[in-house]
């Protein structure tokens, strides 16, 4: 559907139709917007360390290139004025009058004067032009841009590997269903309804410690957003952590009488508008990589066209005849009808409260 439609806007605007709304993206970005006050960009610069490695990747490169050609300029000016004070232009640095030292042999413009800090910052090696060791000036000049140059060298190196070595980066391997669903279950001789999702790691090297949380944001007509923490367990392991996340993970949450979703369950998809303005569950996974123990956290959201009802997900695991077993990724987000068995979620008892 065509959101710049005109009939599609007509509908909007009439309340018929409403576009999807989220906190967060599927991916697991925020999807607020803000607009970028002066103070704000102020508080950015503060915090240059953590805005550079938070920047694009095509920024960041543009950022770097500026920072080492404006220094190259600003010590080619530096050289220029230093040898245009003393008069070193104007004199033949093959014959230089007696008692007069040239400070940089051979530097006679300012595109001499830009080379020659190009060539004092990355040590490639003078050539023609060289500094001479008996003007303290040029001496002093020297020591301050090859300590400048050092810091901004090593400034630059370290934020390269802070960026590549991001947690977040593994976070991109980590996999979350297209859809959750509720299906039912048995469980200590009594009926429930479980709400689920499944998550998937994409690399084989395993991830320790998972934990799984949830935050179901909901709002009525006219009234703020709400926060309500919606708990999520892995079989039998409860509140701990998974400690072992290689193969395909399937989290539940009950839909009991204590559960904030289930009165917004109750209601046939579209219809709960009525009562909810906005319904959302975020889900976090926050894990420990096996090889660098580093922690990182994956984001995901479901609004309520994604909760499938009477639904369970299709295998994705195989014992293949020589005894290992296979992970079949391509029928991940697929689902099949899985039937209640005589209880719907009419029959359990639940908080009204949206």
């Amino acid at each position: 559907m065509d959101k710049g439609d005109p009939a599609t806007q007509e509908l909007l605007a009439m309340g018929t139709l409403s576009p999807v709304q989220r906190l967060v993206n599927k991916d697991g970005s925020s999807a607020l917007t803000s607009s970028a006050r002066p103070c704000h960009l102020r508080r950015y610069l503060r915090d240059i360390w953590t805005t550079l490695v938070e920047m694009q990747w095509r920024y960041v490169f543009l950022v770097f290139s500026l920072t080492f050609l404006v220094s190259w300029l600003l010590f080619g000016c530096l050289w220029y004025l230093l040898a245009l004070v003393r008069g070193d232009l104007d004199v033949d640095p093959d014959d230089p009058p007696p008692n007069r030292t040239v400070c940089v042999k051979y530097m006679g413009s300012m595109t001499a004067a830009f080379s020659f800090a190009l060539e004092t910052q990355l040590t490639i090696g003078y050539g023609t032009m060289y500094p001479s060791g008996d003007c303290v000036e040029g001496v002093v000049l020297l020591a301050v841009q090859m300590l400048l140059g050092l810091m901004t060298e090593a400034f630059i190196t370290g934020a390269f590997v802070a960026k590549i070595a991001r947690p977040k980066l593994r976070a991109g391997t980590i996999r979350f269903s297209s859809a959750a669903v509720v299906w039912g279950g048995r469980g200590d001789q009594r009926r429930r309804r479980l709400l689920a999702f499944r998550v998937a790691n994409l690399r084989p090297s395993a991830l320790l410690d998972v934990t799984v949380s949830a935050v179901l944001y909901r709002s009525r007509p006219g009234h703020p957003l709400r926060q309500s923490a919606v708990d999520f367990q892995l079989d039998r392991l409860g509140p701990r952590p998974c400690p072992y996340f290689l193969f395909p993970l399937t989290f539940h949450h009950e839909l009991g009488p204590d559960s904030p979703l289930l009165p917004l369950l109750r209601e046939p998809c579209g219809q709960e508008k009525s009562r909810v303005e906005h319904f959302e569950l975020v889900v976090f996974l926050q894990a420990m990589q096996e090889g660098s123990g580093q922690i990182f956290q994956k984001r995901t959201s479901y609004v309520r066209g994604e909760i499938l009802l009477d639904a369970c997900f299709r295998p994705v695991m195989s014992l293949g005849p020589d005894g290992t077993y296979a992970t079949n990724l391509a029928c991940f987000d697929e689902t099949a009808s899985h039937g209640f068995d005589g209880v719907g979620l009419e029959g359990l008892d639940g908080d009204e409260t949206v």
